[in-house]
């Protein structure tokens, strides 16, 4: 009853979608999911440095396992799915600001282009000394132009707005798109293991990421990982998928390179998740003598507390 209440106090925080991808854009929301441990990857410029990636900004990128937990705990919501009204109207504002962008640099192009020439018919008149004939061709230039000048549309300069993820699809593409809404929500066995470890792990108080460059499935963090090292390298499997002994190997490895434990972890059918931790303890001879092998140390945890 206390988590049904702590959960019905928590505000929700809006998830938008690009495509079947969950993105955070407010900041009130990104500070509400990291204080219930939800840490996501952030993926957007910064506005005052934009040519770079080692400091990014909003949008918040969740994991799909991310967006199901809050999604349970009803601590976050889509948008609904009819707003054709909505994106109509979005589509005439968008249209009605282009076209006044487009007048506005009309204009401010006209002008430069007859600043241009100002200047470039005065300093011929300057240099040939012929005042009266210069004065008349310059205002017939300048009549000319007014008359004959176009902006073509290719030269708009177009303002890129961060501020909300409404992204505009062909009919073809919204029409796939809502055959299954989200995407993600299509039945799925891995998925559903991944996600059983990851609402496991994650209500034990650790901290979650993703591990692809770990060849892992999560990395496990003790606390914030801002100010600490993940000690884990979770690798989602069911009890029933066999698994090559190679496989291990290079996990078990990897994890030593990177001093990091793996963790195979299995959810039993409505029961606990199994927890099996790999670690290479060291190198032996091998009995021909030609090459070493390793030596891998396993830890069996199979209790859910």
């Amino acid at each position: 009853m206390e988590d049904q209440n702590q959960e019905s106090s928590d505000p929700v925080v809006a998830l938008s979608l690009c495509d079947s991808t969950p993105l955070l854009w407010r900041a009130q929301d990104l500070r509400t999911v990291r204080s219930q441990s939800v840490v996501g990857a952030l993926l957007g410029s910064l506005p005052r440095a934009p040519r770079q990636n080692l400091k990014l900004g909003r949008p918040l990128l969740l994991l799909p396992e991310e967006e199901r937990l809050l999604r349970e705990r009803h601590a976050a919501a889509f948008p609904p799915r009819n707003q054709d009204v909505e994106r109509a109207e979005f589509q005439q504002q968008y249209e009605e600001e282009q076209q006044r962008s487009f007048e506005e640099q009309s204009v401010f192009a006209l002008e430069d282009r007859k600043s241009a020439l100002q200047r470039a018919m005065t300093s011929s008149q300057s240099g040939s000394g012929s005042g009266t004939s210069s004065d008349e061709a310059l205002q017939r230039r300048l009549l000319d132009l007014d008359q004959n000048f176009t902006f073509p549309r290719s030269a708009l300069a177009v303002q890129l707005s961060t501020t909300r993820a409404g992204l505009n699809y062909c009919p073809e593409a919204r029409a796939f798109l809502q055959l299954d809404w989200p995407i993600r929500d299509q039945g799925n066995a891995q998925f559903d293991t991944r996600y059983l470890v990851f609402r496991d792990l994650w209500g034990r108080g650790f901290f979650l990421t993703s591990a692809g460059k770990f060849g892992g499935d999560f990395l496990v963090y003790p606390g914030d990982p801002l100010r600490f090292h993940a000690h884990f390298i979770a690798i989602c499997l069911s009890l029933d998928e066999p698994v090559s002994l190679l496989d291990i190997l290079a996990a078990a490895r990897l994890g030593c390179n990177v001093k990091k434990t793996v963790l195979l972890c299995s959810p039993a059918p409505n029961g606990p998740v199994h927890y099996t931790s790999v670690q290479w303890s060291g190198m032996v001879r091998s009995p021909a003598g030609f090459r070493d092998i390793g030596d891998l140390k396993v830890d069996l945890d199979t209790s859910s507390a």
